[in-house]
């Protein structure tokens, strides 16, 4: 043991110096990041330039905001226009009774009207426009609320007939022409002998879901009521529920087995009867003998009530 812990221990030249500048690196790490201040001055931040430059930017603002035309709009209507600021207008001119589809254009500088607000309003009264109420007013562009306010109460309308009313006389000697509607009977098709060309006519119904209808209806050996088809492979029951006022059955071609003749072959091609009911039924019939009545299926623990029922039109003794 104490020559291991000396060969451990015993170290060359070049170890002992490669130690000892190990441990001095280590220790002039540890102790940089507390002299590090000392050798790098941190840069001082100041608020005061961007401060300056926040209040220059405000004055500038609050000088130039006389300088642009406000936004005015109404909360229901679809306009949406710069018209200058009324706040500070103010209305010169005369208040008298008017009637604003016959006053001339030196009337309206009477009333105080500007000269952009009157050429807007001889352009709307020359295509045609009219004022029906003293609210009307306010539809013209360039008119202030406060000058609308101002002339509501002065304004007296004549009668104003509308053109649309004119151009047409209150009654005409037209004689009126009754057309008899003719009713839509659609067509009810019988699922038991439809072909693909009955099917497709139904709504929803395409070649390939005739095709499939008709497939299933032969396999089962007819349908003895209309809502088997809703089992139709791909059939949405939407469609189903479309198509079933127009549907008709007749159960007097439904095809039958003998189940006490047919072989397991012949009975598992039925959609109803998979292999192991076909064979359930064989092997029965094999230990107890013939069925007496179809109704003796159901001694099979394989065939249920619901089952039972499916079946039964399908299958006989005889």
């Amino acid at each position: 043991m104490k020559q291991f812990i000396q060969a451990y221990f015993n170290f060359t030249k070049k170890e002992r110096r490669g130690i000892l500048t190990l441990c001095s690196f280590i220790i002039v790490i540890s102790f940089l990041p507390s002299i590090f201040h000392f050798f790098i001055q941190t840069k001082i931040q100041t608020t005061k330039n961007f401060e300056t430059d926040i209040a220059r930017l405000v004055l500038k603002q609050q000088d130039s905001s006389t300088r642009f035309y406000g936004k005015n709009y109404e909360e229901n209507s679809f306009q949406n226009y710069h018209q200058p600021n009324y706040k500070n207008y103010v209305i010169k001119g005369e208040l008298f009774y008017f009637d604003p589809n016959v006053i001339s254009v030196n009337e309206w500088k009477r009333l105080g009207v500007r000269d952009k607000t009157i050429a807007t309003i001889l352009n709307y009264t020359s295509k045609g426009g009219k004022f029906y109420k003293p609210e009307d007013l306010g539809k013209i562009w360039g008119f202030f609320p406060n000058e609308v306010e101002r002339l509501m109460p002065y304004v007296q309308l004549k009668e104003v007939q509308n053109n649309y009313t004119n151009n047409y006389p209150a009654q005409n000697n037209y004689e009126t022409k009754t057309y008899d509607k003719p009713k839509y009977i659609p067509t009810i098709i019988d699922v038991n002998n439809a072909d693909t060309t009955a099917y497709i006519a139904l709504p929803g119904i395409g070649s390939k879901l005739a095709q499939r209808i008709i497939v299933f209806r032969e396999k089962l050996g007819g349908f003895y009521k209309i809502d088997q088809i809703a089992e139709t492979f791909g059939l949405a029951h939407s469609t189903f529920q479309k198509i079933k006022p127009r549907l008709t059955i007749n159960y007097k071609t439904i095809k039958q087995f003998n189940i006490n003749t047919a072989t397991i072959d012949e009975m598992k091609l039925h959609p109803y009867l998979r292999y192991n009911i076909a064979n359930a039924i064989v092997q029965y019939r094999t230990q107890h003998g013939n069925f007496n009545n179809i109704a003796d299926v159901k001694k099979i623990m394989m065939i249920d009530e619901l089952l039972f029922n499916k079946i039964s039109p399908y299958i006989t003794i005889q």
